[in-house]
């Protein structure tokens, strides 16, 4: 079970692939981590990324591909994975497809976790993380016990740059102009499944687990 993860930044992709990971029993991948493994392990490929990280560019996506094949190929995939944050924009899926298709593999499945924008500025501009410890919180759904003050280690609590409105519209912009013409892409492949990102995280897990199956 291959499966692709589609959604704007804070709809909730990450942590339904968390999910889906858990109950099927397949690994949960993200190109930043795949990154990170790469780096610390010095392999050619992590040395190639570095260069380009270390400059402050993009890793271009010839390599990106490289190595998410290259993760893929390892034995804990052999039943299948989740591909969270990858591809992002056409040429990425094209040339995924193709590396896939050498190895005589597909995807299975392109998951969209639809949720409006304006949802989204709501939902992260209500987000707060402690100056202390990091820990996060919402003002609507997990709030602290004190207003502004952290649960955990009684430090005060702030509004990311990364969470203000005026951030997350130019991130959701990004997204639109990249990312959305992927949902035409799968969906001419006849692989992409539309879930309702709005509802409870439980009931969208559920939607998606009624497509995947038990």
């Amino acid at each position: 079970m291959k499966i692709i993860m589609l959604g704007a930044p804070g709809a909730g992709k990450g942590t339904q692939a968390k999910k889906i990971a858990a109950k099927y029993n397949i690994p949960h991948i993200s190109t930043g981590d795949i990154f990170r493994a790469n780096i610390k392990n010095g392999t050619e490929l992590g040395n190639k990324a570095k260069t380009y990280m270390d400059q402050g560019l993009l890793v271009p996506d010839e390599l990106v591909v490289d190595l998410v094949v290259d993760r893929v190929k390892q034995d804990d995939c052999a039943n299948g994975y989740v591909l969270d944050g990858f591809p992002r924009t056409i040429p990425q899926a094209e040339a995924l497809d193709k590396a896939l298709a050498v190895i005589g593999e597909k995807m299975d499945y392109a998951i969209d976790v639809d949720v409006p924008d304006e949802n989204i500025v709501h939902r992260m501009s209500g987000r707060r993380a402690c100056v202390g410890c990091g820990a996060t919180y919402h003002l609507e759904y997990a709030p602290t016990k004190v207003e502004g003050i952290c649960d955990t280690c009684g430090k005060e609590l702030i509004l990311r740059d990364d969470d203000k409105p005026e951030t997350v519209k130019k991130r959701l912009g990004v997204y639109h102009e990249q990312t959305q013409p992927l949902i035409d892409y799968y969906t001419n492949a006849g692989i992409l499944k539309t879930v309702d990102g709005t509802v409870d995280i439980n009931d969208v897990f559920q939607t998606i687990v009624n497509i995947l199956g038990e």
